[in-house]
């Protein structure tokens, strides 16, 4: 079994997905590991450390593509890399399934195995496994980090011969992966921090960081499959606004997280929202790239409106290349032997993690939500 780690072609990614000291291990059970020359560069791994660690470098791309059995990427393939797949072969990366369909229709045309990493199933047993939450946790904290440097006052309280300096106050929307770690990093920065989010299973995980839940009563399921949150009603919306409104005015820092898979992200904060924050107050929109939680905020941009900065990341976890790699290398590293029987692809579609996480195959899309998908956007282009 050959497997192939392809270098990222999108500028702003500098993750890989496999670091020198994962392919040590994959490299002792037997298997053949190629990597792209130059893949590690962008995140301080040279060639010399992954031949060291048993890998052979590849300068020709399509040589790599072309004769490896499973390729491993960050992100999914651009449109030129495409051509270069060819019947048969495994793709494991992000794939973004259900905001590409189109993508995923073209990947079952070329024959192509296609696992993505997003649709790895939010269970105990796949929980090693689980790269949108390793990531997802890298990107809440950089983004308290970010609020940090840019807010102007202090995060924690200080008692100093100038007097006592009051600690920032920190609101985080969204209570998933993202928002804990938002949470437990401004909490040892030592902000006062308030978290908000629409699931009322969260405020015990909330609260045991330290910080106060604010909790807002709705009369309708809103945990979607897998544990995210659910798109709810208009009422709804209004109501979670009004609650939120009320908690962003008085924030020094807000931090958004709350996405919704295959849609626009919830508009949480409005303009009117961020023009009754105190100037100098800062928004860190980690939902910029999905439509954004925060009216304000565009994506890859910093915004002054009204004096507040609302800021619009893009792609946080690459900004830590190093320890987003190791732990997106774990998890891959992870699937792979689960994959893996006496070094031989055993995709059983009877095991609910493989079956859960494989788009493609035999030439046919295989998740239901991405055929729907898929179908909308035909649906649209005729109409």
């Amino acid at each position: 079994m050959k497997i192939g780690v392809a270098k990222e072609v999108e500028y702003r990614e500098r993750r890989v997905a496999l670091i020198p000291d994962a392919i040590a291990k994959l490299s002792k059970q037997g298997l053949e590991i190629w990597v792209e020359s130059g893949l590690g560069e962008q995140a301080y791994f040279a060639d010399s450390a992954y031949e060291e660690a048993g890998a052979q470098v590849i300068s020709d791309k399509e040589k790599l593509w072309n004769e490896v059995d499973v390729l491993l990427k960050v992100g999914s393939p651009v449109e030129e890399e495409l051509a270069l797949l060819t019947p048969g072969k495994v793709l494991i990366s992000f794939l973004n399934p259900l905001g590409q369909p189109e993508m995923m229709q073209k990947l079952a045309d070329a024959q192509v195995t296609a696992l993505s990493m997003e649709l790895i199933p939010r269970t105990s047993r796949a929980q090693s496994m689980d790269a949108l939450s390793s990531q997802a946790g890298v990107a809440g904290y950089k983004a308290v980090l970010i609020a940090a440097a840019v807010l102007p006052k202090f995060f924690p309280m200080l008692t100093t011969a100038a007097g006592t300096i009051r600690p920032a106050k920190v609101f985080v929307i969204g209570a998933g992966v993202a928002g804990l770690q938002a949470i437990a990093t401004a909490r040892r920065l030592g902000a006062v921090v308030e978290a908000f989010d629409i699931r009322p299973a969260v405020k015990e995980e909330v609260q045991s960081l330290g910080a106060k839940f604010v909790e807002v009563q709705l009369n309708e399921d809103t945990v979607a499959e897998g544990g995210y949150a659910r798109e709810i009603s208009e009422d709804s919306k209004r109501r979670s606004q009004e609650l939120v409104a009320e908690h962003v005015k008085t924030a020094d820092v807000v931090i958004t997280t709350a996405q919704v898979p295959g849609k626009t992200a919830p508009r949480l904060v409005t303009k009117e929202m961020v023009a009754q924050m105190k100037p100098g107050s800062v928004v860190v929109d980690l939902a910029a790239e999905q439509g954004g939680n925060c009216e304000v905020s565009e994506a890859g941009k910093d915004v002054v409106y009204e004096g507040v900065t609302v800021i619009g990341p893009i792609n946080l976890p690459a900004s830590m290349a190093v320890h987003a790699s190791q732990m997106y290398a774990k998890n891959i590293s992870t699937l792979l032997n689960h994959l893996l029987k006496e070094g031989e692809l055993n995709l059983d579609f009877e095991d609910d993690i493989i079956s859960g996480t494989c788009v493609t195959y035999g030439g046919e899309v295989r998740n239901q939500r991405v055929k729907e998908a898929i179908a909308r956007e035909h649906s649209a282009v005729t109409s």
